[in-house]
């Protein structure tokens, strides 16, 4: 299902996603599009995208292809 909803390919791609949204919620999912976990929450995502749109936008970003955010930082 992760076709189904946008991608972001690279670390700025994220940011620019953030920063671009004044007004609704922007969630994004990290994870690998062939993990059988992130696949059943991208399917979840998927099935309210259209119901949340007016107040929330969703991403996927696949870690292997950006590995940018993989080390949390404390």
């Amino acid at each position: 299902m992760s076709y189904l909803l946008p991608h972001l390919h690279s670390g700025w791609a994220v940011d620019q996603a953030i920063l671009a949204e004044e007004e609704r919620l922007v969630v994004i999912r990290f994870g690998h599009d062939w993990d059988e976990t992130c696949m059943q929450m991208d399917e979840v995502l998927s099935s309210v995208a259209e119901t949340i749109k007016n107040f929330a936008v969703i991403y996927l970003v696949d870690i292997t292809e950006v590995p940018d955010f993989n080390t949390m930082k404390q």
